[in-house]
């Protein structure tokens, strides 16, 4: 896809592109230097963003990304971005992870006058110039409805949770699942502790609910690692036949798991760190350039099953 095709699939109008080859043009001698600022690199979701933006700076031999991590640390990330801002970025990417607000870094990059695009994670609590991201009501309503379709409105489904209780992402796609589940008057039972968004941590719930639960049918996890996990705990159970699994991301195992014969991993809904990375990164490129861009732009997140899996697997991904 050409760069031209690229920054209008994320939403950037021809005169956006216009204005965007001009500035590129006055600035083509200048070092720009943009910073990527991660809360956190702990897993394949972040790192991919993170590797998508440096991968789509590449076209640009005046583009210097400097990436940084905070390791979890609201604290360390203020000083990351303090950090840039003294090496006089042109503007910022960031991707606030797992936290709901960082008032401190939003504040600094105010005063500083940057323009700053946050990616996935809308923080709450400053202002900004611009986000991408997902709609993840929208996937959580997209996968209830998949549920309820495959059980005929019948059945019990187990949710398991990321955590912690204000995570709004998570609690975004749990509320459009029992949405839907709601409007078919299913049962849907959430399990009292955190999946903490690993496969270890979704396995470790699945076995409680295992337990606990009779007649299970479905299983939602608020992200494909959790997910995986759970399926093992089903398998383990010898209930592959009667349980399937759904989720949100479209990590790789998860898309080779639906795409694999037999497997009663049966949805996810996408939400790729890689478009999103790449989004963001043309999102600021054009504001750079001096284009009028949309505040917000939710990106498309369709429902991945057996019939389009193979259609978003790639080997070469990060994710």
């Amino acid at each position: 896809m050409t760069l031209l095709k690229k920054l209008r699939t994320f939403g950037i109008t021809t005169m956006a592109v216009a204005a965007m080859a001009t500035g590129a043009a006055k600035a083509a001698e200048d070092e720009i230097k943009i910073g990527m600022v991660n809360l956190s690199l702990c897993c394949a979701y972040f790192v991919g963003m993170d590797e998508a933006v440096k991968d789509e700076a590449k076209p640009y031999s005046n583009i210097r990304i400097l990436s940084t991590d905070a390791g979890g640390d609201v604290a360390k990330l203020t000083a990351d971005v303090e950090d840039l801002l003294n090496q006089n970025v042109k503007g910022l990417i960031v991707s606030g992870a797992f936290i709901e607000a960082a008032p401190a870094a939003l504040d600094a990059i105010q005063q500083a006058g940057v323009p700053v695009v946050m990616v996935d994670r809308l923080l709450k609590g400053g202002d900004y110039t611009s986000w991408v991201g997902p709609d993840n009501r929208v996937i959580g309503e997209g996968i209830g409805d998949y549920i309820v379709k495959r059980l005929g409105g019948k059945g019990k489904v187990v949710i398991i949770r990321g955590g912690p209780a204000d995570n709004t992402i998570g609690s975004d796609r749990s509320d459009g699942v029992k949405a839907k589940l709601a409007e078919a008057k299913m049962d849907a039972v959430v399990a009292p502790g955190w999946g903490g968004w690993s496969a270890d941590g979704g396995f470790k719930q699945m076995e409680d609910m295992l337990a606990k639960e009779k007649d299970i049918n479905a299983v939602f996890c608020e992200n494909d690692s959790m997910c995986l996990g759970a399926q093992k705990a089903i398998h383990d159970a010898g209930r592959d036949s009667d349980i399937f699994v759904a989720a949100v991301d479209g990590e790789m195992g998860a898309l080779e798991e639906i795409n694999r014969d037999g497997s009663n991993y049966g949805a996810t809904g996408l939400n790729s760190s890689d478009q999103i990375g790449r989004a963001g990164f043309n999102r600021l490129m054009a504001i750079l350039a001096g284009a009028a861009v949309p505040q917000k732009t939710a990106l498309a997140s369709p429902i991945i099953t057996k019939d389009n899996a193979i259609k978003f697997i790639n080997e070469d991904s990060k994710f």
